[in-house]
């Protein structure tokens, strides 16, 4: 923990004292005129706003890199006090949110996804840290705390789907479940109905059509569906073999949306965008399921590439400069931009040596490739279909996460590699929680060490000058059977193999 903690304190003093993206200038401006952004969830803007007296980005950093470690804390707690893995192993789970160059990276840029993995490791480890099970006030809390994430991201809503589904598999009372939900839908209605003052539609954002209308533009052919006249604008002549990235067709000048007025992120042109796309997926099917496909697959490369563009792919890395405030950031009054309005001074990152050199030579070499995260995440796959009895067990529910965390954003809108970063510490959760203890995988890995054990015994054979052991005598059943549950006067176990999990788990001599 300590070495995390000091390169945390490398990367505040190497790059001072925050980095820059191209959304975190919309955040910030959406916090000093205080709007709610009509492109994204503002929940980040509300977070800023709150610091905003103190004048200062350094705090904002700080405490990101504080639930960072917090969540590595998190993981490690639960995994030792609920599930009873070994020190190392709950060590080693916490190691990729710890020491991952990259999420050091996304803790210092001022972005939601640090605060959003924050509240969604929070509210797992409050769902599943009582082994008897969730208390209503537990249940209450974790949907609120997944409201608020709702906030910050519109995955957060999605996800509500999964903790309540995995609530009922592991027989949580239906009054803990509908309060999970009401508690959520508190945040997430109160959102809603403020962007309806403000933006005329009763939803997160007005952009949630156009991000699916991106995805599915890439393979979309008009001449395959029916498309009203009102939607006809949407099409494209250019083929799908020849058209850009999904995001462009957001962001460039050159999508078809731009043909609506006054903009695209409206509630009428995302309507009929969103529209548009649904009919797309209706009509090809197998494209849009190519489309995600090979988003999702993009994750789990080996090696990172340069995507979606050089200037995105470099504000992913501690850089040899500061990222400059865009011409569009210009604010009334005497700062010049939102940026420096909101810390009342020059914006600019400051980049001191030598700490940065530090912080920036260690990103280069120490990170979690996708491969890796792929096997992690496979691990976790193959523990829960061992423990197909009881539906895969509590790792059902990181793993889930982990996976619907990269799935939704290649299904609804595009790759980004900032999205892959909050979903490797839920793998890392799973896969330990797996082959715990109490789990059909768990009993296997000690079936398989107690017989390398015996096999390495027996290998060796009986120590020089020792005398042979005399050959004991026949034994009644039941005496035996006392024998392995643990000596006389214990109840009998039942026979291994004879499919009862507790004759497995005490025949493996736990």
């Amino acid at each position: 923990m300590i070495p995390a903690v000091l390169l945390r304190v490398d990367a505040e003093l190497g790059y001072r004292w925050q980095a820059w993206f191209n959304d975190s200038f919309e955040y910030v401006q959406n916090t000093v005129h205080f709007t709610l952004d009509p492109t994204r969830a503002s929940g980040y803007s509300i977070f800023l706003k709150i610091l905003e007296p103190l004048h200062s980005f350094a705090v904002v950093t700080i405490l990101q890199h504080l639930m960072g470690l917090a969540v590595a804390v998190m993981i490690y707690a639960l995994l030792r006090h609920r599930y009873r893995a070994p020190a190392w192993l709950a060590t080693l789970a916490a190691v990729p949110v710890l020491y991952d160059g990259f999420e050091i990276q996304l803790e210092h840029l001022i972005l939601s996804d640090v605060p959003l993995l924050f509240l969604l490791v929070l509210a797992t480890t409050m769902l599943l840290w009582n082994p008897e099970g969730p208390s209503l006030r537990t249940c209450a809390a974790v949907g609120l705390l997944l409201g608020i994430a709702d906030c910050f991201r519109a995955v957060g809503l999605p996800l509500l789907a999964v903790f309540a589904v995995f609530m009922i598999i592991r027989r949580v009372s239906w009054r803990k479940v509908a309060a999970a939900i009401v508690l959520c839908l508190i945040p997430v209605a109160a959102y809603a109905g403020l962007f309806d003052l403000e933006h005329g539609q009763f939803a997160m954002s007005d952009a949630t059509g156009v991000f699916l209308y991106a995805r599915v533009m890439t393979f979309a052919e008009c001449s395959k569906m029916h498309v009203p006249d009102d939607e006809l604008a949407l099409c494209t002549t250019v083929p799908p073999d020849k058209r850009p990235i999904a995001q462009d067709y957001i962001w460039t000048s050159q999508t078809p949306l731009d043909t609506f007025s006054p903009s695209k992120f409206s509630p009428v042109p995302d309507q009929l965008a969103e529209k548009f796309a649904v009919q797309a997926i209706e009509a090809q099917p197998l494209g849009y399921a190519k489309a995600v496909f090979n988003d999702t697959w993009r994750v789990f490369r080996w090696k990172r590439t340069i995507f979606p563009n050089a200037q995105t792919y470099d504000e992913y890395v501690f850089g040899y400069h500061s990222v400059p405030i865009p011409a569009w950031d210009n604010a009334p009054g005497k700062y010049g931009s939102y940026a420096a309005d909101y810390v009342q001074g020059n914006p600019r990152t400051k980049i001191v040596a030598p700490f940065a050199n530090i912080i920036r030579g260690y990103q280069r070499y120490v990170w979690v490739p996708g491969t890796v995260y792929g096997l992690i995440l496979l691990l976790g796959a193959g523990g829960i279909l061992l423990d197909w009895r009881r539906l895969g067990g509590d790792a059902l529910l990181p793993w889930t996460i982990s996976f619907a965390l990269i799935v939704i954003p290649a299904a609804t809108a595009e790759f980004d590699y900032r999205y892959v970063l909050p979903a490797v510490p839920f793998a890392c959760l799973a896969a330990v929680m797996a082959f715990s203890q109490e789990t059909a995988g768990g009993r296997l890995v000690r079936r398989l060490a107690g017989q390398r054990r015996r096999g390495a015994v027996v290998a060796a054979g009986p120590e020089p000058g020792a005398s042979p052991e005399p050959a004991a005598s026949p034994e009644p059943a039941a005496r035996v059977s006392r024998g392995i549950s643990g000596g006389a006067g214990q109840p009998s176990a039942p026979a291994v193999g004879s499919g009862d999990d507790q004759g497995d788990f005490t025949a493996d001599g736990t």
